[in-house]
């Protein structure tokens, strides 16, 4: 295990190096200025696109319904809360707080920066998942990076799509399964007092019978829980930050100053360079709204949708929300109390700055709220991971895939919780090599549908186009 670990750590050395900062910063920054910056200028746009897309009916643009001949399996809303069950989890409670613990404050503006990159980089991806999505033997409708390789980049190209998907069904099991079943059970023992074992037992029979279920059914799932749990993770927060209002400013002020200068030591925090804030700020916000993976993607392509750029504005909503709000919200929590300086990391450092505001409740509400963000995150990625598996193996390994997945979630609850975060991280930076590399070459399509949809015309539907089957 410790050479394991140890080669884990020399590929992730160099997997989220600066070279990987560059490339996840750069192209984001290409495809934001490529766009105008449209995903900021449309936020309101995606906002009233999402709301409307409940029923997948009405094109905010024409203020018309959309055609029945709409193809795809969920509302282009489902299709978005389950991109967000997978992307709101560990990240912004367990995440966030590494982040700060291993970068100091700084670490949360670069995260910030990662989400308004972030947010044409998921426009992106949805715009070209449903551009090139196929529809498999099954009569479902299948997309995402490895798909927009082979069908938008042609047959020498396949190898890349090859890549993404090994790297994405192996990662579902580290990013999308044991690292949220071992933060939970590590939460729930703490808090509750639950065995490791117990609570992955109890994860595995309820997330099983989702999973196996499919994507419609996932999707109805994470409908529902996706926004009732957010909204109260957030309103919580609220409470806390009006608790500490007095502190706001100062935490906002220890933001932006160590963003650019390093942080000496203090009381039990180790200090931190300003590196170490990009880099734990880019990786934390990666990890936790996923710009840039090219997981996103496999669920907006099975959008009931015909137009790519409507529901890539949709699609950029789930940077924003994940990153820009509630992390966000995390952040500011950590930061108006006086824990983080304790030297106290991962998921308890913020149960401890929630606890510090809400004496006896604190505690509760984030293992509450990381149990069911966590469950949410592992039917979101256990889609993305059969999707991966499908594109290797064919139809018939995708209930061999959720069977694996579903048994591997005890075995994630009583792991070492450091080896399965170091493999996730690192299999993280994997996935998105490939996916970035085809954002980048085929950004072109992307500007062009774009401009075509705010120019008024009409923007070729995916399932138009001639795919090499």
């Amino acid at each position: 295990m410790e050479t394991l670990t140890s080669l884990l750590g020399a590929i992730n050395s160099v997997v989220w190096g600066p070279v990987m900062l560059i490339l996840l910063l750069g192209v984001g920054i290409y495809l934001q200025l490529g766009l105008k910056l449209m995903p900021i200028r449309k936020l309101g746009m995606g906002f009233k696109l999402m709301w409307a897309g409940r029923d997948a009916k009405p094109d905010v643009r024409k203020a018309a319904p959309a055609k029945e001949g709409d193809e795809g399996e969920i509302s282009p809303f489902d299709a978005l809360m389950t991109a967000l069950s997978a992307t709101i989890g560990t990240g912004n409670i367990a995440g966030v707080a590494t982040a700060i613990a291993l970068g100091g404050p700084g670490a949360v503006f670069w995260m910030w920066i990662t989400a308004l990159v972030g947010m044409a980089t998921k426009f992106a991806e949805a715009v070209l998942a449903v551009r090139y999505r196929e529809t498999d033997s099954t009569g479902f409708h299948v997309g995402g990076p490895m798909f927009y390789i082979k069908n938008g980049l042609g047959k020498k190209w396949l190898w890349l799509g090859g890549l993404f998907a090994f790297f994405g069904a192996v990662a579902a099991f580290g990013i999308g399964n044991t690292v949220q079943s071992n933060s939970v059970a590590d939460a729930m023992d703490a808090t509750f007092g639950v065995p490791h074992w117990i609570t992955g037992v109890v994860i595995m029979v309820l997330a099983g019978a989702v999973i196996l279920g499919g994507i419609k059914r996932i999707a109805k799932v994470a409908g529902k829980l996706v926004p009732i749990m957010g909204i109260a993770y957030v309103v919580a927060g609220l409470v806390v930050l009006i608790i500490n209002a007095g502190q706001i400013g100062e935490a906002f002020g220890l933001i932006f100053y160590y963003a650019f200068n390093p942080m000496a030591a203090a009381g039990g925090f180790a200090g931190a360079a300003v590196m170490a804030a990009i880099r734990f700020g880019v990786a934390r916000g990666i990890f936790s709204n996923e710009a840039g993976l090219g997981s996103a993607p496999i669920a907006h392509a099975a959008a009931k949708t015909k137009n790519p750029v409507r529901q890539g504005l949709i699609a950029m909503l789930g940077t924003f929300i994940d990153t820009i709000i509630v992390c966000t919200i995390t952040a500011l929590v950590i930061l108006t109390s006086t824990v983080w300086i304790e030297g106290e990391a991962g998921a308890s450092l913020t149960a401890l700055s929630f606890d510090a505001a809400l004496p006896g409740f604190g505690n509760q509400i984030v293992a509450v709220a990381l149990a069911i963000f966590a469950f949410t995150t592992i039917l979101g990625w256990s889609f993305y991971g059969e999707k991966c598996c499908q594109f290797l193996f064919g139809t018939r390994s995708i209930m061999i895939y959720r069977v694996l997945f579903v048994l591997a979630i005890p075995l994630g609850a009583i792991a070492q919780l450091g080896f399965i975060w170091l493999m996730a991280d690192t299999f993280n930076a994997m996935m998105a090599i490939p996916n970035l590399i085809a954002l980048a070459l085929l950004s072109p399509v992307v500007f062009k549908l774009t401009k075509d949809y705010f120019d008024g015309k009409d923007v070729l539907p995916g399932e138009e186009l001639e795919h090499d089957q």
